[in-house]
């Protein structure tokens, strides 16, 4: 069982590739590891803001931080990275 869910697509490649009817590549550790390399590239937070908030803001941002069994601060650089994604 997957960490993680998979949408329909993901699914059905998966189950093709349990039934044998598709093989790795013979790329795939190394395409593995630049996929991995960007992604890290990708989302290194290496960039610092100061912002200003209410204290009410900010408080109910922790109790939902909290909720979620995030730190603030994540949960913050999250939702900001998922409007700049255009997600949000």
């Amino acid at each position: 069982m997957t960490k993680y869910e998979l949408d329909k697509e993901e699914q059905e490649l998966l189950s093709l590739f349990k039934q044998g009817k598709l093989k790795q590549s013979k790329t795939m550790a190394s395409d593995r590891k630049a996929a991995k390399d960007a992604a890290i590239l990708h989302m290194r937070k290496n960039a610092r803001i100061n912002i200003r908030l209410s204290q009410f803001d900010l408080d109910k941002i922790k109790r939902i931080a909290a909720k979620e069994g995030l730190p603030y601060q994540t949960l913050i650089s999250s939702v900001l990275h998922k409007y700049a994604d255009k997600n949000l």
